[in-house]
């Protein structure tokens, strides 16, 4: 008989009372020292429970392999097979254990940084909800009655605005504003006639040799997208407004970020700094623009919400003077704002009684007239003294996502699912088309440099043309790929002087191109 243990034959034989198996004396008790079980059935089983067995002495015959060299030979051949078989079983094992482990781990880091992301996103709402339900001791005589001002989220003048058939009136563009208006104009052309381009623009053979020098992971993981950007070139701050309803100021030399704007219960469409940065504009899917005004420690407060739109607000454009700004919303309607108070001085509307939407807005670089961009394909321009439409621009396939005026004020670029179209407003007609992508793929946006010596085109790249004239031929000079992994461009923006070249996409990163240097900071 065997030992139930090893399967040989035992030298010192005992036997189990409870299950009546046999085993190796010395084996066994190593066992119940250890466990205190039997190896077989699992019962408890101790020393007592064993019973020896008396045999003789038994010689065991040699095996038939041991008795020459070479069968001995090719038995330890066997054996050390065998061994090497079973130590390659125990490394396996030990591999598929420490990955196990490993994705253990992982997994239980990911959980402590979700944990800590709600914590804070708790925190912050909660801190959001005291400030909102949290009385403004001011007195009704007190305030304007369209002057903003914030009571558990509503404009606090809202019922004195609202009259004749629940339209809300706004006082109109004085003649006064008119006149800073032209003035304002009237400064801007006459500079514009003797401007020149500047000495530390950068040149052709620069811009060629852009890649990618820094990546910053702004926005929140759970939903990632930037949506646009802008940059503030007197101090190099970058702001971003993503799809996590944040807004967010960087600054690009020191690779910090400097605040992240909190309040919007939708994704943040379009963000605009106004002359040096004293404050911050961001409009919103959730039907508001708010007004950010910052402080001495770098932070920014929320100074209007202003709900005057009836549907999301999709652009936000800054006049010349930094006084005054426009807003423009899928609801129909353009709204001009005075930027001290937050009052809407007029809201307009489409007389022709087209129904479009508004997906896209900016100002001339002189202030009088201004740019719209619709859901129906049409380009619209519009004389800001008397809020009349003067000019429309047909030709587009889909919505207009995109609309920049060049510096020198004769050139506009717009964007929409069918490409690039290049108008000149002397003599308002189309005398250049980009068309980068294919059909399923729309261009995101366009953009001049502060120069207007370059071109800048998102879709499921970022493109870089050189400005030419009307007859003459635009060249693509660069085209950098969407290192984001996601086909989606959002938007994209020149550095001071063309010095770099920032970049939204998709995912929650806002990325650099420009020329490494050993001061450049690559990742915050």
């Amino acid at each position: 008989m065997n030992c139930s243990i090893s399967g040989e034959v035992p030298e010192d034989p005992v036997v189990s009372k409870k299950s009546g198996l046999l085993f190796e004396k010395r084996l066994i008790e190593t066992h119940i020292a250890d466990y205190g079980k039997c190896p077989i059935t699992g019962e408890p089983l101790t020393l007592d429970d064993l019973v020896p067995i008396k045999t003789g002495k038994i010689v065991k015959p040699r095996p038939v392999q041991a008795a020459s060299i070479p069968g001995m030979l090719g038995m330890f051949q066997n054996e050390w097979d065998g061994l090497m078989l079973s130590n390659f079983a125990l490394e396996q094992q030990l591999h598929t254990a420490r990955q196990e482990l490993s994705h253990a781990l992982y997994q239980h880091d990911a959980a402590c940084r979700v944990i800590a992301r709600l914590k804070k996103e708790r925190d912050e709402a909660r801190s959001l909800l005291a400030t909102a339900e949290r009385p403004f001791p001011v007195s009704a005589n007190a305030i304007p009655a369209n002057v903003s001002g914030l009571s558990n989220g509503k404009r606090a003048a809202e019922d004195d605005e609202m009259a004749h058939g629940g339209k809300k009136m706004h006082p109109g563009i004085t003649s006064a504003i008119i006149s800073e208006l032209t003035d304002c104009n009237a400064a801007l052309s006459q500079q514009r006639k003797k401007r020149q381009i500047s000495t530390t623009l950068a040149p052709v053979e620069s811009i060629e040799a852009y890649t990618q020098i820094s990546s910053h992971p702004f926005h929140k993981t759970n939903k990632p997208g930037i949506t646009s950007l802008d940059i503030l070139y007197s101090k190099d701050l970058i702001a971003t407004g993503g799809i996590d309803m944040n807004a967010v100021i960087f600054d690009r030399p020191s690779g910090q970020i400097l605040s992240t704007l909190s309040g919007h219960s939708k994704k943040v469409t379009s963000v605009k700094f106004v002359a040096q940065g004293e404050s911050l504009l961001t409009s919103s899917a959730d039907k508001t623009v708010r007004v950010w005004q910052g402080s001495e420690d770098g932070n920014y407060n929320c100074k209007h919400i202003l709900r005057d739109h009836t549907a999301e607000v999709q652009a936000v454009t800054v006049h010349a003077t930094n006084n005054y700004f426009v807003t423009a919303s899928l609801d129909g309607t353009w709204c001009f704002y005075d930027l001290s108070s937050g009052t809407c001085l007029t809201q307009v509307a489409d007389t022709s009684g087209s129904s479009e939407g508004y997906t896209s807005a900016a100002f001339h670089p002189d202030g009088l007239i201004i740019g719209t961009g619709t859901t129906d394909a049409l380009v619209k321009i519009w004389d800001v003294k008397n809020q009349s439409n003067v000019a429309k621009f047909d030709g587009h396939t889909g919505s207009v996502t995109a609309i920049s005026f060049s510096e020198n004020g004769y050139f506009l670029a717009t964007a929409a699912h069918d490409g690039v179209k290049l108008w000149d407003l002397r003599k308002l007609k189309n005398f250049r088309n980009f068309a980068p992508y294919d059909s399923e793929t729309p261009t995101n946006s366009v953009e001049f440099d502060h120069s207007g010596s370059y071109l800048a085109v998102a879709g499921s790249d970022i493109r870089i043309y050189q400005v030419a004239n009307v007859k003459s031929e635009w060249n693509c000079i660069k085209t950098f790929p969407d290192l984001s992994g996601t086909g989606k461009v959002t938007c994209v923006k020149f550095g001071p002087d063309s010095k770099y070249i920032a970049v939204g996409s998709m995912d929650r990163n806002l990325r650099i191109f420009g020329q490494p240097s050993e001061d450049t900071p690559t990742e915050s």
